[in-house]
Parts: structure tokens; C-alpha cells; sequence
């Protein structure tokens, strides 16, 4: 018998413009008060935002017990990226959201000596986190499009890279090129989706790393790999709503025009 992950409702309390791409959002409010994290440093939440039926993935800056942080990657378009934009009555402050429950991945091993962080603006969240959660030597290799010179601890060996362009990435090439410290420990990496394959292969076959010695995620794909919607449903969302109907019956619309 399988068991529904346990949801959180919360509600936009603040948001925060730290650069052209990123967006601080502070959650709180009584929804959060049985939310409990993981305590691995790159613990993700799925948001389900008005308007929105599916998660989207996002890594926890931040929780101090009452509230909760996201900074969240904003695009040219997308349902959170233009939810989370809205000036004026539209702000998605004072909102309702979702959120899943925490999961995590980063397991570094007791006896790792060095740690190597590498990621695009989508992992910097999570790279901004470890760094803080750990005690060994550690360079951080940052693909970004923005200048955010402070977001990482003050101290940290940072290498910034600028990406080749809108939705690339090549940070594949990046790691081909590390001059690896010596001895046993731990490699992270998160980002577009391609790269991370391209970086799992490498790891396995030029480095021979076990798999305990590093963890590769795709957070996203590349415009080239996305497929677009049949149908979006946003507009669907807010009619449905505007109707007085409920989720079920909103669910069912938009599984009915999809069929269209």
C-alpha cells in the first residue's frame, strides 16, 4: 500500500531580487509548523504555485524553524518564473504555495579529505549550503550569469565562470580540465541535465570513481531538449477557480483538453 507524501502549505511572506536570474522567496506561516528538514545540505522541496498542478524542484537555503527559503532561478517564461515576477495586485506575496516533503542527497564519506562543488546558477543554493555544513577543504566552481560575489561564505575557493550563453552550459568541459587534489573525497555537481551525463561518464571512466565518491544531478534541460506543453495549464487553473470548481474538477479539465 503506498503512502502520499506529506504536503505543506505555506505562504509567501517576503520576496527578494538578489539579481537579474534569482529570486529570494520566504515562506512561513502555521502550514510550516510540523515541516521538519532533512538536514542534508542540498535538501529539495517540490512548489506547486497557483496556477500550477505539477512540482517544481527547489533546494532549501535556508530553515530556522518558522521560515522556510527558496531562491528560485527565474527564466524568460515558465509558470513559477512568471508567478514569482508579479508586481503589484498579481505579487505572489501574501500567496498560498505547496511544498513536499525534504529529500536530499549529498553523502559525503567520513573519511574524505577534499570536496569539489561545481553547478550553474541552479546549484548555487545548494553549493552555498554544503559549504557552509562542512569542516574539509573544498573549491567551488560557479557557473552563473549574474554577479554574486557575497552569495557564497566569505572564504570560499571559488572559481566564477560565465556561461557560453541563454540555456548553455559547459561545465563538462570545466571538469575534464580539474587538476584533482590527491587522496579520497567527495565530488557534487548539479545542473543542466546533458552536462551531468556527459560528467557521470567521465567520472566512471577516465576517473574510476566509486559511487560513493560523488553525486551528479540534472536540475534542468537545455532549451534544445525541452518539449513544450500540449497545453498550458495555468489559464485552465484560473478559470476553474474563477468557477468555484474544485481541484478534482479543475484536474480533470485540464486532463480533458490535453486529450484534445
Amino acid at each position: 500500500m503506498s503512502t502520499r507524501a506529506r504536503q505543506y502549505d505555506a505562504e509567501v511572506l517576503r520576496r527578494e531580487r538578489l539579481s537579474e536570474h534569482l529570486v529570494r522567496l520566504v515562506l512561513g506561516g502555521a502550514g510550516l509548523t510540523s515541516f521538519v528538514s532533512t538536514g542534508v545540505p542540498d535538501e529539495w522541496v517540490g512548489l506547486v504555485v497557483p496556477g500550477q498542478f505539477q512540482s517544481r524542484y527547489y533546494t532549501v537555503r535556508s530553515w530556522d524553524g518558522s521560515e522556510l527559503v527558496l531562491d528560485v532561478v527565474v527564466h524568460e517564461d515558465g509558470l513559477v518564473t512568471e508567478w514569482a515576477q508579479l508586481e503589484g495586485a498579481g505579487s505572489c506575496v501574501g500567496q498560498t504555495v505547496t511544498l513536499t516533503e525534504p529529500k536530499g542527497s549529498f553523502a559525503m564519506p567520513a573519511g574524505a579529505a577534499w570536496l569539489l562543488l561545481v553547478g550553474d546558477l541552479t546549484a548555487l543554493p545548494a553549493m552555498a549550503r554544503i559549504c557552509r555544513s562542512v569542516d574539509v577543504p573544498t573549491q567551488v566552481w560557479a557557473e552563473v550569469p549574474d554577479d554574486l560575489p557575497d552569495y557564497l561564505p566569505s572564504g570560499t575557493a571559488v572559481t566564477w565562470l560565465v556561461p557560453p550563453g541563454p540555456g548553455q552550459s559547459r561545465l563538462a568541459e570545466v571538469v575534464e580540465q580539474i587538476d584533482w587534489p590527491a587522496g579520497d573525497g567527495y565530488f557534487w555537481m548539479a545542473g543542466e541535465s546533458a552536462q551531468m551525463r556527459a560528467i557521470r561518464k567521465h567520472l566512471m571512466r577516465e576517473r574510476h570513481l566509486p559511487s560513493s565518491a560523488y553525486d551528479v544531478m540534472g536540475y534542468w534541460r537545455g532549451a534544445t531538449q525541452r518539449q513544450p506543453r500540449a497545453v498550458d495549464p495555468g489559464p485552465i487553473w484560473r478559470a476553474g477557480k474563477a468557477a468555484g470548481r474544485s481541484d478534482e474538477q479543475i484536474w480533470a479539465d485540464y486532463d480533458e483538453a490535453s486529450k484534445a
